[in-house]
């Protein structure tokens, strides 16, 4: 704002003015509310990260402006650290997004390795190692597979903890020395599986890939659980910082007599149903005392027949009481989810300016492109939010489809929202007419189509549109920085396939595991998608009998661990699997006279077709499907990825620019396309947004007003994550994790650190 323009009746001493703070509002260029001056209505302090997203306000957001539009064009790399654990078969990925507490930067390696390096230099401290610490880690296989995106710090007069996960085992380690604490849980851990207020199963899927919030003493924790409908609940927890003990829990699948439990249909599904779970990470409103958390949808993702209803509290965004769980607001972005529209990263906080008010807000991206936005002290939309009837035609028998869904009028969405056969790929004549031919054969072409044997597109995709990478605002203009893929998916539901009863050999029962428990993501045919989703077929020529188990009940990344399977079960999906020769076929009679002589536990352990909630769902997906050309790129026209602009007062999508590019499209001609893309931005208060995501393996930054990329550099490995920056010793620092391994990337285990050369550190 212009000095003109200055209310001189708010500018009187008598109001406590001085010519210090009007010379501040002049130079800052801000209103003179003083709105913008407030970075956060928290205290944080924006100048370091020393919390995951920069602050708990969930921003991405620096003070910092040392590196600016003028020099971001002089940066070089300040230091590397490698962690030396990347998997050589490139699988293993690194998505932590650092803090930097008291100087000391903490990371997480592929392996899940916490690790301590000076920030300034990158030279290491310490290294702690969940596999090696204690015995009942290296017999749990699922603890040191997966992702960490971060961690929590917490201290007091006398304790410095850093608070981390690796897979299900949230470990309290000593800051300082890199040692586990003792009086923490069991031995320094807990087990989330644990004191959940359902029957015990070691055997459930549960990881913490994403770091919670720690407000006051209390540790408010989330999970990853599989996708299947007998995942685990995803219940939110608070456990005592000190102690690891639970000191409240939230059912996100209510139970009776608590608020939402009479809208589920299904008076009992609080005993069957798992998912509507927080995986991405939450936001906490520290000086309200309110935790603002984002879920998932219910167990089983793309079949709802057996839980009939909206099914609350699934693709919900819920304000509770930080200090005791208790239920304040909520409001579900997805109705009865069937596309897998999972809220996929934690909310931002901020401050809005709207007509001369100023509002505390709480704006939460989604897979879909949108935004969806209210005032975080009673859940009131900002912009008006309109159900909006969606297709109902030939649902699969026995699902009801919930005959709306929310779409908020603003702010605008930043992907695009339909895919039209105009919009297929035109990279040459032959690549569109195959490609279109392929587009007519999915019949549903419209969002919140109901998943059908005829196929229908989900696009933005399955990881498209506002991914777990999270949103930046920059909390002096309040405009959100979003990156997105818009890839399209197609989806299509088959019958699961019934088990051949006269097949009594393994392979048989082998093959009726598979349909229950893999096909969804394999498909029927074994093939996979791509690089994410790798083929079976022939997978004996790739692993011998052991290392399959091992990946089996492990995990491997975003792959879930399947320990529930049983011995005799999982002998048999490998015996299918790896095509291992069977010396005979055991008849039906006789199969169950070995039942009876062996005992009743013989029957879980040694007969694959035992009875679980799986075996009521008639229906599941043929497989993750990818939209792609014969040359692997997206069938349809660019931008495939891209950074956006959003100006949270008015809702406008202030710019779009592409996200990445293909440098042998480049040489072509063409612009840059963009590229699928996986971890976020920050944007900073020298003009800049740091990204990188990407999959031609650069960091770039782009100027936040206009998206002009800025300066870019090449890294060792893909970065699928998000950048950091800190200020130490007079210098800023920005660092990103670059550990690939995603759509076919190669793995990386390196942390590179950049800074300008002309400045040393105090």
């Amino acid at each position: 704002m212009k000095l003109k323009n200055l209310n001189p009746v708010k500018l009187k001493l008598s109001e406590k003015l001085t010519q210090t703070k009007i010379l501040l509002i002049v130079l800052c260029g801000l209103t003179i509310s003083f709105s913008s001056c407030n970075k956060s209505s928290s205290s944080s302090d924006y100048s370091t990260w020393s919390t995951y997203a920069g602050a708990k306000d969930g921003n991405r957001y620096s003070s910092n402006d040392q590196v600016n539009l003028k020099n971001v064009s002089q940066l070089e790399v300040a230091w590397t650290y490698s962690t030396a654990d990347k998997d050589s078969a490139n699988h293993s990925q690194i998505q932590c997004n650092p803090i930097v507490i008291n100087g000391v930067l903490y990371g997480v390696s592929p392996a899940l390795k916490l690790f301590a390096v000076d920030a300034a230099t990158g030279k290491q401290k310490w290294v702690f190692d969940p596999a090696k610490e204690d015995t009942t880690i290296t017999k749990d296989p699922n603890s040191v597979f997966g992702v960490s995106r971060g961690m929590m710090y917490w201290e007091d007069k006398e304790d410095k903890r850093i608070i981390y996960s690796a897979g299900s085992k949230m470990f309290a380690i000593n800051a300082v020395s890199g040692e586990k604490v003792s009086g923490f849980g069991k031995n320094g851990f807990i087990d989330l599986k644990d004191n959940l207020d359902t029957e015990p199963d070691s055997n459930r899927y549960m990881s913490a890939t994403s770091p919670g919030v720690i407000y006051k003493d209390l540790i408010i924790q989330g999970a990853r659980v599989a996708e299947t409908a007998d995942a685990a609940p995803g219940h939110i927890r608070a456990f005592d910082v000190r102690t690891g003990q639970r000191r409240w829990i939230f059912h996100t699948i209510p139970h009776p007599n608590e608020p939402g439990y009479e809208t589920w249909e299904d008076k009992e599904g609080y005993k069957k149903f798992g998912g509507a779970n927080n995986w991405a990470g939450m936001s906490l409103d520290e000086k309200r005392g309110i935790v603002y958390v984002p879920t998932g949808s219910v167990g089983g993702d793309f079949y709802g027949g057996t839980r009939k209803g909206a099914n609350l509290y699934s693709n919900s965004l819920i304000a509770l009481d930080a200090e005791t769980g208790k239920y304040l607001w909520h409001f579900q972005t997805v109705h009865h989810d069937l596309w897998d529209r999972d809220l996929a990263a934690n909310p931002n906080l901020i401050t809005l300016n709207q007509n001369g008010n100023k509002i505390d807000a709480v704006a939460q991206i989604t897979k879909h492109g949108y935004i969806f936005m209210f005032d975080r002290t009673n859940g009131k939309p900002i912009f008006p939010i309109k159900e909006t009837p969606v297709p109902q035609t030939n649902p699969l028998p026995g699902e009801q489809i919930w005959p709306t869904q929310p779409i908020p009028s603003l702010p605008e969405p930043f992907a695009r929202q339909k895919f039209s056969p105009e919009d297929v790929t035109d990279l040459d004549p032959e690549t569109h007419k195959d490609m279109l031919a392929e587009y007519l054969k999915v019949k549903n072409r419209a969002m919140f189509s109901p998943p059908s044997k005829e196929g229908g597109w989900i696009f933005p995709g399955f990881d498209g549109g506002g991914e777990w990478g999270g949103a930046a605002v920059d909390l002096e203009s309040q405009i959100l920085y979003i990156n997105s893929s818009e890839m399209p998916w197609a989806q299509f539901m088959i019958d699961i396939p019934k088990n051949n009863s006269n097949d009594n050999s393994l392979a048989g029962r082998g093959k009726a595991i598979y349909n229950k428990q893999c096909i969804a993501c394999h498909g029927a045919e074994l093939k996979g998608n791509g690089s994410s989703i790798p083929s079976l077929v022939d997978l004996n020529t790739k692993y011998n009998e052991q290392q399959a188990k091992k990946i089996i009940q492990g995990g491997r990344n975003m792959m879930p661990a399947f320990k529930q399977i049983p011995e005799g079960e999982l002998n048999a999906l490998l015996t299918f699997l790896l095509k291992i020769p069977e010396k005979e076929t055991v008849s039906s009679a006789a199969r169950t006279q070995q039942v009876k002589q062996q005992g009743a536990g013989a029957e879980a352990d040694n007969i694959p077709n035992k009875k679980s909630v799986l075996d009521n769902i008639p229906y599941t997906m043929d497989g993750y499907i990818r939209f792609l050309d014969k040359n692997g790129y997206p069938g349809i026209k660019p931008p495939w990825g891209t950074l956006n602009a959003v100006d949270l007062n008015s809702g406008k999508l202030l710019w779009k620019v592409a996200l990445g590019e293909y440098p042998e499209l480049t040489k072509k001609g063409m612009k840059p396309t963009g590229t699928e893309n996986y971890g976020g931005p920050l944007v900073t208060r020298g003009g800049l947004v740091f990204i990188a995501a990407t999959k031609d393996e650069k960091i770039r930054a782009f100027d936040k007003k206009s998206g002009k990329v800025v300066w870019e550099a090449q890294l060792p490995a893909a970065g699928y994550a998000t950048p950091a920056t800190y200020l130490l010793n007079g210098k800023q620092y920005i660092v990103i994790a670059c550990g690939g391994g995603k759509i076919g990337s190669k793995s990386g285990d390196q942390y590179v650190a950049f800074a300008l050369p002309n400045v040393k550190s105090n």
